[in-house]
């Protein structure tokens, strides 16, 4: 399809009309799945036609690709290692995402999909500490970036991968993500940040910390199934990892004793029945060691601590070497 007379006429043209890209869709999308060589023919395009901004060509490109890498393999809505290897190759220009087109099919793959590889979610949450830390890239797109600072616009791009990792059998922050926030953190400590970014930061390592030690969270369909936890927007989008991101630091304690309860598990330490934390010593001594990794505890680890003393009775004791890290 790349060769075809009708591809070929609009790269020599160099522009892409509304009746190309109709006659595309109808092309694509007539056969009821996307092809590894619809998949090709729209990136052909993407990187040859000069009015990529064009809002109806974004809204195809995106739709086909993220089409292709979601419901192509089985089970459908499970990206793949293949599809996630294949995407960041396509995509990755020396290790970064340069192109508007390209990061938003990224994300709404991720928003898409119901599970994801890990690796597709560090590289996305990479393509926006690298916008942070470095001031640049297509991040700011529909912003200016200032380097070294996180702004509103990369804490809402960082809630958007966070709360789309969120699906099947991820409803917990991963080492590797919290990993990312923490060097995110450490770079942006003393400077001016959106407040959102503080937010964002202390919950979501209290709700790696949470799960690091064995509190149970409901699986998607129950979290669906709780209205009192829909009163968020997006909670449609990340279940569970939207509304506990998107409500109070004490809507995290509240929704991991939820889930506890719920499941039978113990109160006062949110462990079922009979069930070992899962958490090794490495783990927890990982999270001491980052906070305060430069000598001094900063405003957003001391409001990690503070929400961890406040329900420090309640909290298992492999815990502890985080809060100790505050006295020492």
């Amino acid at each position: 399809m790349v060769d075809s007379p009708e591809v070929q006429a609009i790269v020599a043209r160099g522009k892409i009309t509304a009746e190309d890209i109709l006659k595309l869709r109808n092309r694509v999308f007539s056969k009821g799945v996307v092809t590894p060589n619809d998949a090709e023919m729209v990136f052909h395009l993407n990187d040859r036609i000069d009015n990529i901004d064009n809002p109806s060509w974004s809204i195809f490109f995106v739709e086909t690709l993220t089409d292709y890498v979601v419901m192509q393999a089985e089970p459908q809505g499970y990206i793949s290692d293949e599809n996630a290897e294949w995407l960041i190759a396509r995509i990755s220009h020396s290790g970064h995402v340069d192109n508007e087109n390209e990061l938003e099919v990224l994300v709404k793959a991720l928003e898409r999909a119901r599970q994801s590889p890990v690796g597709l979610v560090k590289f996305a949450l990479e393509q926006v500490k690298h916008g942070v830390l470095n001031g640049s890239g297509v991040v700011g797109h529909k912003h200016r970036l200032e380097p070294g600072v996180v702004g509103e616009g990369e804490v809402e791009l960082l809630r958007r991968i966070l709360f789309a990792f969120g699906g099947d059998g991820n409803m917990a922050i991963t080492k590797q993500e919290a990993e990312i926030l923490f060097d995110i953190n450490d770079a942006t400590s003393e400077v001016d940040n959106h407040p959102a970014w503080s937010d964002l930061f202390v919950k979501a390592i209290a709700n790696f910390l949470m799960a690091s030690v064995g509190y149970r969270v409901p699986n998607r369909h129950e979290a669906l199934r709780r209205e009192a936890w829909l009163d968020s927007p997006s909670a449609g989008v990340g279940g569970f990892m939207s509304r506990m991101l998107a409500g109070s630091l004490d809507a995290v304690w509240d929704a991991y004793q939820n889930g506890s309860r719920d499941t039978g598990a113990k109160a006062s330490s949110g462990l079922t029945n009979g069930d070992e934390p899962r958490a090794t010593a490495e783990e927890i001594r990982w999270v001491a060691d980052r906070m305060g990794s430069d000598g001094q505890l900063h405003a957003n680890e001391m409001a990690l601590i503070d929400f961890l003393k406040g329900h420090c009775a309640h909290l298992h004791p492999k815990l502890s070497p985080v809060l100790d890290r505050a006295a020492a």
